[in-house]
């Protein structure tokens, strides 16, 4: 195969991983007091929910500390 002489068409393309910006974007806007309200309110909110499912939950999970053998009645009186 033979090189092409001429240059690619769009090499900047392939020099794009490489350019770096001298133009810093503008600061981010700071948020209201509603806004940060609203966050603290909605992660306290996940927490009591999943500290709240924990307790309701643990009793369901753990196994009684003794399990006697109970019989049916019917079996006793064979």
């Amino acid at each position: 195969m033979f090189r092409r002489r001429e240059p690619v068409p769009f090499a900047f393309l392939a020099e794009a991983d490489r350019f770096r910006s001298n133009v810093t974007p503008p600061p981010r806007p700071r948020a209201s007091f509603g806004e940060l309200a609203g966050r603290w309110l909605l992660g306290l909110t996940l927490v009591a929910g999943l500290v709240g499912a924990l307790i309701v939950g643990t009793p369901a999970l753990s196994s009684p500390a003794t399990s006697p053998a109970q019989q049916s009645q019917a079996s006793q009186g064979r």
